[in-house]
């Protein structure tokens, strides 16, 4: 496991970074808090010191499950988590309406103004039991708060050692600029995938040229790189991922063909679909860490092996022969 220094904030994590989405059950179909505290817990002993988390996922759950599993051993790892989606006050930008983990209806609102940022903080900080915050993340732009005011709060939290950095995630080129005009960000975390490559247009260049790192999550597109998930597959109740544009046809269908054709690839290599498509995932221009979500332990050893390897010219050459040749739809 490499470990990686985030733009300029001095902070190294690990190139593969645990990703807790999922173990909060939102938008999952539940989850299991045992296996996702024991899952963490592998995580850390195997080199992905790294968890980034969000006080949504599951409504503090997430949070909680990390902290309990890093009790003992903070000096060993970095928590990333984020803030500005509220779901227990209507203020700032309406973002969309969805059930938590009982069945109760919530409405998810973006805001992030300078006094809640402060007070989502501390609220974080309690629930994961510790008294600091590696990198503290804007988790989707909110349009009713000014940029500067947002980063102002996170420069505020830095001073008084709550965090050691701050971030965005899902910031647009512009919004990116307008951001650091106040704070030096440390990141930009944003979708990426072998499916999904929209961010090397503009985000990549201009990261590399600003040493901001990027953080890239979803690179197994929600399981559906993984192999594992095929026609006819049965979801849990609350799982959103039917309705997404991966998951919808015709790209659903072109998808599944280009997996068996990378499965043939990672066959020769020894290493299995997931592996393969993480480690081109860490190999592309301007990627710092690659999140890699699991619900338990077995599916953490299997992300970790995918840094135990490089893919040379040659393969990488084939796998993007593929990717070039995947026509997806945009719309649905």
């Amino acid at each position: 496991m490499e470990y990686r220094t985030l733009g300029q904030s001095g902070i190294k994590v690990s190139e593969l970074a645990f990703g807790a989405w999922a173990i909060g059950g939102w938008l999952w179909g539940g989850a299991d808090s045992k296996d996702a505290v024991k899952a963490i817990e592998t995580a850390v002993d195997h080199g992905m010191t790294t968890i980034d988390t969000a006080a949504v996922y599951g409504f503090g759950l997430s949070e909680e499950l990390v902290g309990k599993a890093v009790k003992g051993k903070r000096d060993k790892v970095q928590i990333l988590t984020k803030f500005g989606l509220s779901w227990n006050e209507k203020k700032g930008e309406f973002f969309f309406s969805s059930q938590d983990n009982s069945g109760k209806d919530v409405n998810i609102y973006k805001y992030s103004s300078k006094d809640k940022v402060i007070s989502d903080c501390d609220q974080s900080l309690k629930r994961m039991g510790t008294d600091y915050i590696d990198l503290y993340q804007i988790h989707w732009p909110d349009l009713t708060t000014p940029v500067s005011e947002t980063m102002e709060a996170i420069e505020h939290l830095v001073k008084k050692g709550k965090i050691r950095a701050g971030a965005v995630c899902n910031y647009s080129l512009k919004l990116m600029a307008e951001a650091g005009k106040t704070y030096p960000i440390a990141s930009n975390q944003m979708p990426y995938s072998m499916v999904n490559r929209s961010i090397e247009n503009e985000i990549v260049p201009y990261c590399i040229e600003k040493n901001i790192g990027i953080l890239a999550y979803s690179p197994l597109q929600r399981g559906l790189l993984t192999g594992k998930i095929r026609p006819g597959h049965v979801f849990n109740e609350g799982d959103t991922r039917p309705g997404t544009i991966y998951y919808t046809e015709p790209n659903f269908s072109r998808i599944m063909k280009m997996t068996l054709n990378l499965c043939e690839i990672a066959s020769e290599l020894n290493v299995t679909l997931p592996q393969l498509v993480l480690n081109w995932t860490l190999r592309q221009p301007g990627i710092t860490c690659v999140l890699s979500g699991a619900r338990n332990d077995v599916q953490v050893l299997e992300n970790v092996k995918a840094a135990d390897f490089k893919l040379n010219n040659e393969d990488i050459a084939r796998i993007n022969k593929h990717l070039s040749d995947l026509r997806l739809e945009t719309k649905i």
